[in-house]
């Protein structure tokens, strides 16, 4: 992790460890965050 300014940032990379998908627990919610084809990053709860 690292900083920019006061915000804490993760690289994409480390986070997918070379997946396409992880699962984020916050709370009792259970979301989805996809890397698509394109690139770009979607949640889903």
């Amino acid at each position: 992790m690292t900083k920019a300014g006061s915000t804490p940032a993760l690289d994409s990379a480390e986070i997918f460890q070379g997946g396409r998908e992880i699962v984020i627990r916050h709370g009792e919610e259970i979301y989805r965050l996809r890397l698509t084809n394109s690139n770009k990053l979607i949640l889903i709860k």
